[in-house]
Order: C-alpha cells, then sequence, then structure tokens
C-alpha cells in the first residue's frame, strides 16, 4: 500500500513505501487523524513535512502533517512518526464572522458559514443532499470546524473535503450513511455477531451518568419577568431536570416566533448532549462475509449482535480506525457513537 505525499498546492512529491505502521483513523462527524511510522530516510524526511499532504489508495480524504512530530533514534530504532488530521482541519483555521442569525436546514447552515467564512484555497462547496433536518441559532465568531461538528451531530450527517489531485481542487460535502439493518427490507443487511466470526476483542460500552430528560431553558428577562421554554420531561425515577442558561442568544435580533424557536432548539441540542450512550468497538477482518468500502463503509447503520452479552443493536458506524502493519490491513470499526460526546454550543 504505498502512501503518496503532496505539498500543500496539491503538487505531488512522492511515494512513500517503506512504512512500518499507518493508523488512518476515519470519523463521520469529526475530523479524522492519523500516526504515520516509516524508517528515517533522506527521502522520508524530505517528504514528510509539516504542512504536506499524504493520501492513499483512491480515498475521498487526504490528511495534512500537522501537530506533535517525532523522529528517534537509538541501538534499537530509527523511526520518523507524522501526525495529522484530514483535510476538514482548514476549516479549523477560520471564525464563523460577526453575530448573524440562521434558519433553516442545517446542511443550509453549514454551506452558509463556510460561504461567510475567510477563503480556503482549492476549495469549493459541493451541493446539498436534501437532508431537510432544521436549525435555528445565533452565532458569533465561532471556529468554522467545532461548529459544523456540531451541526453533523445534531442532524447526523457526515462531512469530509474529498481532494482531487489531478485538478489540484478539494470539494466540502456532505453525506449520509446507508440503513443497512435487520430492520429494514430496502438494502442488504450487514450484520457483526459471533455467528458470523467478524466480531473479535468485542468492547461493549454504556454511559448514562450525565443523563437529562428534561431541561429549563432560561432566555431574555428577569425574576418574573424572564422567558423560559421547558424541553422534555419524564415521571417518577425516570426524570432528570436540568436548567440551561441561554441568555448569551440576544432577543433584539429575533422575531418572538424566532427567539422562542432558538430557545426550545437550544433545549433539544442539551438533551442530545446528556443522553444515555452506548457503542461496541471491536477487530474486524475488513473481508470476512462482508466487506469493507463495498459492502459496509463510513456511516453506514448496521446490526450488532454479541449473543454472549444479551445485546442486539442497529448502530451507525461513527468511526474507523484503518491499521496498516507487516503488509497487512485490520479494521477497528466504533459502532455508536464514540463518547463522551460534548456539544458545547457555546464554544
Amino acid at each position: 500500500m504505498e502512501i503518496h505525499v503532496y505539498d500543500r498546492n496539491f503538487c505531488r512529491r512522492g511515494t512513500i513505501e517503506n512504512h512500518t505502521s499507518l493508523q488512518w483513523h476515519r470519523k463521520y462527524y469529526e475530523c479524522g487523524t492519523f500516526e504515520l511510522h516509516a524508517p528515517i530516510t533522506d527521502k522520508n524526511l524530505n517528504l514528510l513535512q509539516p504542512g504536506n499532504v499524504i493520501a492513499i489508495g483512491n480515498k475521498k480524504e487526504a490528511a495534512v502533517i500537522r501537530g506533535d512530530q517525532t523522529e528517534e533514534e537509538s541501538p534499537l530504532i530509527s523511526e520518523i512518526v507524522r501526525n495529522g488530521y484530514f483535510l476538514p482541519v482548514y476549516l479549523g483555521d477560520r471564525l464563523t464572522g460577526p453575530v448573524f442569525n440562521y434558519s433553516g436546514t442545517v446542511e443550509g447552515a453549514m454551506r452558509f458559514m463556510i460561504e461567510r467564512a475567510g477563503e480556503i484555497p482549492l476549495m469549493h462547496v459541493a451541493g446539498s443532499i436534501g437532508d431537510q433536518t432544521k436549525i435555528e441559532f445565533q452565532a458569533t465568531y465561532k471556529n468554522l470546524l467545532s461548529y459544523l461538528v456540531k451541526l453533523a451531530r445534531y442532524a447526523e450527517i457526515g462531512f469530509r473535503i474529498a481532494p482531487d489531485f489531478k485538478r489540484r481542487s478539494m470539494t466540502f460535502e456532505t453525506y449520509r450513511g446507508i440503513d443497512r439493518t435487520q430492520a429494514q427490507g430496502k438494502n442488504p443487511h450487514v450484520i457483526f455477531s459471533e455467528s458470523y466470526e467478524n466480531l473479535n476483542q468485542t468492547r461493549h460500552n454504556y454511559s448514562d451518568g450525565d443523563h437529562i430528560t428534561k431541561v429549563i431553558v432560561g432566555g431574555a428577562g428577569e425574576g418574573a419577568n424572564r422567558i423560559f421554554v421547558t424541553v422534555g420531561g419524564g415521571t417518577g425515577f425516570d426524570l432528570k431536570e436540568a436548567f440551561l442558561d441561554a441568555k448569551d442568544i440576544d432577543r433584539d435580533k429575533l422575531t418572538d416566533a424566532q427567539y422562542l424557536a432558538a430557545l426550545q432548539i437550544r433545549g433539544e441540542e442539551f438533551l442530545l448532549e446528556h443522553g444515555i450512550y452506548e457503542n461496541f468497538e471491536a477487530e474486524v477482518e475488513p473481508d470476512v462475509n462482508f466487506t469493507y468500502e463495498k459492502d459496509y463503509d463510513l456511516g453506514d447503520i448496521v446490526t450488532v449482535k454479541k449473543k454472549k452479552w444479551s445485546k442486539s443493536q442497529n448502530l451507525r458506524i461513527t468511526e474507523i480506525c484503518e491499521v496498516y502493519e507487516y503488509g497487512k490491513m485490520h479494521i477497528v470499526p466504533t459502532f455508536g457513537n464514540a463518547f463522551p460526546v460534548s456539544i458545547n454550543w457555546d464554544e
């Protein structure tokens, strides 16, 4: 498996062929990451410079060498280690700009914020996939990438920046995984279970420590004149309440209906952040029963069964770590939300 290296303008620099390990960590809602280990050679040192871009195969992803980098030499090791982030990291270099109000679809919000932020060289924005998830919010100088992550989680859609090295361009695009569960009849089923022999070293995670079922959202005003909106509910032992201060939403820039809608959505976002999180992590052979990137891929919803634990769930593949070592590849998918998940809309 060859690793191709380009400069930041997508001009080809060369190929790394003698790497010892590569972890290519794809994420549905967030910016992916990578870690590369290779021998220290003049060629590798020249190619693997911070700011350069690496790509593998024909993937719709590429990554920027950025962050902590090391070289280590001793009697036992002579190795260069490079880390970095997938191309959406460029979005993290931009802010959303002065205060604005938005009412519409999540996809529309993503494109609106990208277009009003500072231009990113080589990048253009693809059209909508037609997702109709609605949202209403107000933002001022937020980190663009962080806010896109929050929006993606809210609508359960993925986003990426796909490179085109021939045209020296890249495209921001949204996408939605395919439902491949046993519960539907449109698409072929994809099942991970002991009986299919495609679950290894399985780990089940469950967290309800921050679970909230009802939130009182406090808006503008003081005392008896303050505006409150209640979102969620519950009774008895199942009722878990919290208060959320949302005075940061500027009422003067919204109609009464828009303001109440913004408070309502802020409460829904808070409950989303404070839900019950459950996932499976497992090492998977990419071609046992189902072929990775053909029968299933990042973002798809699949059925996961662990009979020994009496667990059977339909879960989205939110992360996939591809591991390349010693000429072989295996993958470690995360079924369900990686957690703790925090959607801090004030950041």
